[in-house]
């Protein structure tokens, strides 16, 4: 007797339908093809065990098994509960009748318990694609699955569960999630505020301008100076995620299995701060069971490299492509994925390996040679990619005790999104820009170029401070961001002026030293 059940293989973000295909005859072997990897081989025992478990007896035939496609590799122990559901039919112990109309996913535990998976939001989105009358996942796994509307998710906690659903001897009802209503309830609440800030207002402005317009930025200072505190902060100032950027964003982390147990939607944007020790993959994804990586999960959100010259220097090197497709193509020998990356970097690093080069109270105790291989260590290409840079000094403790609290994150926030929105009406004609820090050389020289005031103010500034070349469109698109901050159509000199003060790095005296 042959029996067909559906359930879906997850490859980066794509997802596929896979049928799964039983054939019963006489006999006393199992026959499992398709591309199984070691995990969906061990199923068997898994499926055998829960079978006995619930009461049931594995059938004693000789048992072939096909995952279609048979050229694309199955990964994970997802595939248990259809392939056991597709046993017990093909045993006439499950009415095939309603298989075709549900896809099922979900591991099995040799109890017989359903334990979760890796990917249901994406399994949802392609069972209403693929026009499933519903989907059956782990309990752990409902909410995560059932934000997909027009799509019946019904959360089973064992495989006694699916079975007497199928056979019509229980009623289970989906779940159902109002999504909009949990989204827009959940987008506000941030756990830290710029209001914690006392002083320091020269870099939260940059924070400000870097926010508004999507700037890369780096801050560089002494320990103790308050850049991690200030770095943490940064997404409760960032534009709210539409609901896209939360689907998305969940898919994602849904696939790399970092959502909670009752977790639906992220509705917050992601703010990711991985170790300097971190290797390349874990960066940027793939391995030998390919997963996302810290800058997609980031996606959406901010990427944070603290003490960014500790970090690998090779490992650096791999930021550079993302940063500038806001996408990652991972290739290896049996696959190739992509995942979307479209984020804030920020980082943070000492001026010096001691941290207190020019620092009025400590005296740093590095030699020249020192300070310059450890600048060295962030190459130029990088360097090019970050539009901010901005010292940051020390608050001395007399005056942090007499500072009022700062401006609250929604304060700033507002004047934000009010600048994003004037972004977003200039580039709605442009495909995949979104904000200044995407605009192209073309879109520089149409929308922010100087007037001749301005461009003189440019070169002067670009001749004192000795700035280098590559610091010209970052200055112009940063000038940009300020002019939309504050309402302005035109380009204008104190904007100009303000941008270069956000080229500390290219500065004579930094170059010096070795960038």
């Amino acid at each position: 007797m042959l029996v067909k059940t559906f359930c879906a293989a997850v490859n980066g973000l794509e997802v596929t339908t896979v049928t799964v295909e039983v054939s019963m005859s006489r006999g006393v072997l199992y026959h499992l093809t398709g591309l199984p990897d070691n995990a969906v081989k061990e199923s068997r025992d898994r499926i055998a065990a829960a079978i006995q478990n619930i009461g049931y007896k594995f059938p004693v035939a000789d048992i072939t098994v096909n995952m279609a496609p048979a050229d694309l590799r199955k990964e994970g122990s997802g595939y248990d509960l259809p392939l056991a559901i597709a046993i017990l039919a093909a045993n006439n112990k499950v009415d095939h009748e309603h298989l075709k109309d549900y896809m099922l996913v979900g591991e099995l535990g040799l109890d017989g318990q359903l334990q979760p998976i890796r990917g249901a939001l994406p399994i949802a989105i392609r069972a209403r694609k693929e026009k499933f009358k519903g989907l059956i996942v782990p309990k752990q796994n409902i909410r995560e699955a059932a934000v997909v509307n027009q799509l019946n998710v019904y959360g089973m906690e064992s495989l006694a569960d699916a079975i007497n659903f199928l056979n019509g001897s229980q009623t289970f009802e989906p779940t159902l999630i109002d999504t909009r209503k949990q989204f827009y309830e959940q987008q506000s609440d941030y756990d830290l505020d710029f209001s914690d800030v006392r002083g320091q207002e020269n870099v939260k402005r940059a924070m400000e301008v870097a926010a508004a317009g999507g700037h890369n930025m780096i801050m560089i200072g002494p320990p103790g100076s308050g850049k991690s505190m200030m770095a943490k902060r940064l997404p409760s100032i960032l534009p709210p995620l539409s609901l896209a950027e939360s689907l998305e964003t969940t898919q994602i982390h849904s696939v790399a299995g970092k959502l909670g147990r009752d977790m639906s939607l992220i509705t917050l944007r992601p703010f990711r701060a991985p170790h300097h020790t971190i290797s390349q993959v874990a960066l940027v994804g793939g391995g030998m069971n390919p997963q996302p990586g810290e800058i997609s999960l980031a996606h959406n959100g901010v990427l944070f490299a603290d003490e960014l010259p500790e970090f690998n220097k090779s490992t650096l090197e791999v930021l550079r492509q993302p940063l500038e497709d806001r996408k990652i193509t991972i290739s290896r020998a049996k696959y190739t994925l992509e995942y979307p990356c479209s984020l804030m970097f920020v980082a943070s690093m000492n001026p010096c390996p001691c941290g207190y080069y020019g620092d009025p109270t400590h005296h740093c105790v590095c030699t020249p040679g020192q300070i310059q291989r450890y600048m060295n260590k962030i190459s130029g290409p990088l360097l090019d990619r970050i539009d901010i840079q901005i010292e940051i000094t020390p608050v001395p403790f007399k005056d942090m005790s007499k500072a009022a609290p700062g401006e609250p994150s929604a304060v700033i926030r507002e004047r934000v999104i009010h600048a994003r929105d004037i972004q977003v009406k200039r580039f709605g004609q442009f495909r995949g820009i979104h904000c200044n820090a995407q605009m192209t050389e073309r879109m520089i020289h149409q929308f922010a170029e100087p007037d001749s005031h301005s461009l003189n103010l440019l070169r002067n500034a670009m001749d004192r401070l000795k700035l280098s070349a590559r610091a010209y469109n970052r200055i112009l698109k940063v000038a940009r961001t300020i002019a939309d901050i504050e309402g302005e159509e035109k380009v204008q000199s104190q904007h100009i002026a303000e941008a270069i003060g956000y080229r500390n790095l290219d500065r004579g005296d930094w170059a010096e030293r070795g960038l």
